[in-house]
């Protein structure tokens, strides 16, 4: 639109001319969309050579919109290196890729790139919102900001998994009816988790896997989540102001406040280290329950980490009891040192 509209070329169209309403319902004759992925062939680019020499029918440019380009044959790049040298004047192509380290140097160097960023979650809700305003269509807030954030900067996917989530019909989605539509484990269920690590209760963590396994749950989506949760736990530890970074609900929001006042920020540390070795090893492993099984029992029995500089201090403190003359009993039964004897050792 920017480079066809009769204003133009400008980067605000008006959307009101014959050019900008043509590409707008896509019945345009000079703006062709073609996929890489299909039209993967020599010949295919040959036949798109050969139509790029005739001027176009009534806009300024002819415009040629290759999407997934990294998906066409080296003969194909290489056919299309002779029009990308001397492109004809009337003509602009347009490459879409989300892989861009497969596209040949001799075509990448001939073309003007944009890095487009990933849409930040608040605009995505802030855009759904819109969409379900306008389809008349009702989904419960909590369950909107859990597309928004599986959509990871993408409005096509969002969209897409707000079609999956209304295919359950009803006149108010509910955000359980969101998680059970996309395969997703409640936010809840993960607070609940870290808290069985936190008290080291083994017995109730692999009653939760066993859950989650029996109701098909992915495990990988799973393990992901329970990262993102504690990545969440992180920030509210080690941030004055974190609230701009973790995009939940004000209730869900409270709830890991105050889980994170729980533990020092190692401890978290600890945890995330352990479960993202896990989630490596979940993509290599065909027994992903086992995976989560021994990742979550390894972190409700290991022992939370301790600061170098709580330790210097435990070792200044016994240093000067020492030579204060103090005598340390070894305590504890059998001759053997109690708990905090140990820790100070």
């Amino acid at each position: 639109k920017a480079l066809n509209c009769e204003e133009g070329p400008t980067a605000k169209p008006d959307n009101s001319c014959t050019s900008c309403k043509e590409i707008t319902s896509g019945v345009s004759p000079d703006v062709f969309e073609i996929d890489g992925a299909s039209n993967t062939g020599v010949d295919d680019v040959r036949s798109l050579r050969e139509n790029s020499q005739y001027l176009p029918a009534r806009s300024r440019f002819k415009i040629y919109i290759i999407d997934e380009v990294h998906m066409l044959s080296t003969s194909a790049f290489n056919a299309l290196l002779k029009t990308l040298e001397e492109p004809p004047r009337h003509v602009k192509f347009i490459f879409a890729t989300t892989e861009p380290h497969k596209i040949p140097l001799t075509v990448l160097s001939r073309c003007q790139r944009f890095d487009f960023k990933r849409i930040p979650s608040d605009l995505i809700l802030e855009q759904l919102k819109k969409v379900l305003a306008d389809e008349k269509a009702k989904i419960e807030e909590e369950g909107v900001q859990a597309i928004a954030r599986e959509a990871a900067g993408s409005m096509r996917d969002a969209l897409s998994l707000t079609d999956q989530a209304l295919a359950f019909g009803g006149e108010k989605i509910s955000a359980e009816q969101v998680y059970e539509a996309l395969g997703l484990a409640q936010s809840g269920l993960f607070s609940e988790v870290i808290q069985q690590v936190i008290d080291s209760r083994p017995d109730q963590l692999m009653q939760l896997v066993e859950q989650l396994f029996d109701e098909g749950h992915d495990l990988k989506r799973f393990l992901e989540g329970l990262l993102w949760h504690v990545r969440h736990l992180i920030l509210d530890r080690s941030l004055k102001d974190p609230d701009s970074l973790v995009g939940v609900l004000e209730e869900e929001r409270n709830r890991l406040r105050e889980q994170a006042q729980q533990a020092e920020p190692l401890r978290w540390h600890q945890l995330f280290d352990v479960l993202s070795r896990a989630l490596d090893e979940l993509g290599r492993s065909p027994y992903p329950r086992l995976v989560v099984e021994t990742a979550l029992l390894r972190l409700s029995a290991i022992e939370p980490l301790v600061a170098v500089d709580d330790l210097v201090g435990q070792v200044q403190r016994l240093a000067a009891r020492l030579e204060s003359g103090e005598k340390i009993s070894p305590g504890g039964k059998g001759g053997q040192p109690s708990g905090s004897a140990r820790r100070d050792k």
